[in-house]
């Protein structure tokens, strides 16, 4: 597995198209037990190279219900974007995830983890790619069937602050939907 993260650190296939240069942000290893898959690092992970560092992962490490030394731990988590470079500014935030890092690299990350027993879907680019064609017509809906999913999937929304505007329409979520996340990954992190 060292041998496939180094040959990722070093993948540039789309460096045609960032706005910076490719510095891949993932990180996994054979014992992860659970794989969060996101949309893309942003500025600050490109920068420093550790995911969720900043205010969507300090609210995603609160949903899980786990502390950052927890979260940060390969054994446990394992942080698989769809895009592993930062796409660039659009108009109301980060460009999608680039194409390319998906096909070519996804499925020889999952297969080298042995011990997977769940996958986090945060965002639409995720959930489309991995529930391939079952998932609804909008994260909403996907979200609040979640149930649909188990025990492979556990789709979520992105944690950023700028979804306060879905957060604040889909009161249920936290209310129904995290407590159940919580338990599930504390289940399996025990």
């Amino acid at each position: 597995m060292k041998e496939l993260l180094k040959e990722i650190k070093k993948c540039n296939i789309c460096a045609a198209h960032l706005p910076l240069e490719p510095r891949p942000v993932l990180r996994f290893n054979k014992n992860s037990k659970i794989l969060i898959i996101g949309q893309a690092p942003g500025t600050k992970a490109h920068e420093s190279q550790t995911d969720f560092d900043d205010a969507s992962g300090k609210k995603l490490r609160q949903w899980l219900g786990i502390d950052a030394k927890t979260f940060y731990n390969t054994n446990n988590i394992a942080v698989v974007p769809m895009g592993f470079c930062y796409p660039g500014k659009g108009r109301t935030g980060d460009l999608p995830p680039r194409p390319e890092c998906m096909p070519k690299w996804h499925q020889k990350i999952v297969d080298q983890l042995a011990d997977l027993q769940l996958v986090i879907l945060i965002g639409q680019y995720a959930q489309k790619a991995y529930l391939k064609g079952n998932s609804y017509k909008n994260l909403t809906e996907t979200v609040r069937n979640y149930q649909e999913f188990l025990p492979a999937f556990f789709p979520i929304p992105h944690p950023s602050p700028t979804n306060r505007f879905w957060m604040a329409k889909n009161k249920w979520f936290e209310i129904e939907v995290i407590p159940i996340l919580q338990e599930r990954v504390q289940v399996i992190l025990q």
